[in-house]
């Protein structure tokens, strides 16, 4: 941190804070102006700049990263947190490719679509504009600093980003990154600003700052989400858990069930969309659970499962009525026996988070049934539910995954930061 920023981080009273946040509103409002007329090569070729500049300073980055990993080790931050703080060349090389994605994609601003002629001689349709000012809440993943900086600036909004205290210096040297782009691109600086302040206080000035601020996207665990959704004055994009469910039907391949459920499992624990619950239908149970459980068990994770399952795998730990609605965010697995699709998705409505939910089946029927039924912002055919991300799903890169069903839901990308207006084309018609 600069001098400037271990002044204001130092500050305490709450008249600092609003002034500080109130200032940084001013300035993202008039950025904002800036950036909602930029040209899309423009944009486009600050986007480039910090691609290069993530892979030219990463040494810089790694090291103020160690330094975060250092006292979140001593502050005995948990393994998911740490997982998720942690840095590497692989997860760098993967945010500059994800900004290049995002350069590459097109730009939705002034697209104008369903234009249509009306009787009266006009012309009718809608134009996808910014929303204005993006604030960001954050927690542990410094990565988030260069995904929100790079949808933010592609679709033509400015952007006030807090993260957690635990990153403080991981997000700082992204932030240089960020700012040097925007600086060579003669974008406004101000278009992405990194709050330099960690005070808790700062989260609730921004969300009460609907005269500065459009929108508040929180990402991280479930008590930030609510204490910002309580006291929000503003809108806010969010989800509050990520109990995600892999249903193997009774017309499944065993294989493609094994591969889909591993993985969704094993791949990485501490993130939203690992399958949190496994359940079973009873025809296929015995082929498929004692194959799993030995994957399992030799990856270290702990299965609580219900009687019907520690029928057949008796080291199952018995599990409770809490572990249905957990999301553990950890090696932990609740498993559940079912008496086909409509039990399946009568337990996702009653447990689920309506964020991600699978079916592994060869059954085209009852695929399209589960498609169809189950409320979640993603629902898939025989795939895993890690896939729910929007660097997989082409959108480069994402900012948060909504469980609402406003403004946007599922992983929000470029449209999810933009809204329509109504624009009307005429030659000098009246009413």
């Amino acid at each position: 941190m600069n001098a400037q920023a271990v002044k204001i981080a130092s500050k305490t009273s709450q008249d600092e804070v609003l002034h500080y946040m109130r200032e940084r509103g001013e300035r993202a409002r008039a950025a904002a102006r800036h950036i909602a007329r930029a040209d899309t090569g423009t944009k486009n070729a600050a986007l480039f700049a910090l691609a290069q500049l993530l892979v030219d300073d990463r040494r810089a980055i790694l090291a103020a990263n160690a330094e975060d990993l250092r006292a979140g080790r001593a502050a005995r931050l948990d393994a998911a947190m740490l997982d998720r703080l942690e840095l590497n060349d692989s997860r760098i090389e993967t945010m500059a490719e994800g900004v290049r994605q995002v350069a590459a994609l097109p730009d939705p601003i002034g697209e104008m679509t369903d234009m249509k002629m009306r009787p009266s001689g006009i012309q009718v349709g809608r134009m996808r504009v910014p929303l204005g000012v993006v604030g960001i809440i954050y927690e542990s993943r410094p990565n988030v600093t260069a995904e929100a900086a790079i949808l933010c600036l592609k679709s033509g909004n400015a952007a006030i980003l807090r993260g957690g205290s635990e990153a403080i210096n991981s997000n700082q040297a992204i932030a240089r990154c960020i700012q040097r782009a925007l600086r060579d691109a003669g974008l406004p600086e101000d278009a992405v600003q990194i709050l330099t302040i960690t005070d808790r206080r700062a989260v609730g000035a921004m969300v009460t700052m609907p005269e500065y601020i459009d929108v508040v996207i929180p990402r991280g665990g479930k008590g930030l989400v609510a204490a910002v959704s309580n006291g929000a004055r503003v809108p806010v994009i969010k989800h509050l858990d990520g109990i995600c469910h892999v249903y193997i039907d009774a017309d499944a391949d065993v294989e493609k069930a094994i591969a889909v459920c591993v993985n969704a499992k094993t791949q990485r624990y501490g993130t939203c969309n690992t399958m949190e619950t496994l359940l079973v239908d009873a025809p296929i149970a015995e082929r498929v659970l004692p194959r799993l459980a030995q994957i399992y068990r030799e990856a270290g994770v702990e299965l609580r499962a219900c009687e019907r399952t520690r029928r057949i795998l008796a080291d199952a730990k018995p599990a409770t009525e809490a572990d249905w609605a957990e999301e553990y965010l950890a090696p932990i697995l609740s498993v559940k026996i079912v008496d086909g699709v409509d039990a399946a998705m009568t337990h996702i409505a009653r447990y689920g988070s309506a964020h991600t939910d699978a079916i592994v089946t060869e059954n085209y029927t009852r695929a399209r049934r589960f498609l169809r039924e189950v409320d979640s912002a993603s629902v898939m055919v025989n795939a895993s539910t890690r896939f729910a991300d929007g660097y997989e799903y082409g959108l480069g890169a994402e900012i948060g995954i909504s469980t609402d069903k406003f403004h946007a839901r599922g992983p929000v990308g470029l449209e999810g930061l933009t809204s329509q207006k109504w624009v009307v084309l005429g030659d000098g018609n009246v009413r």
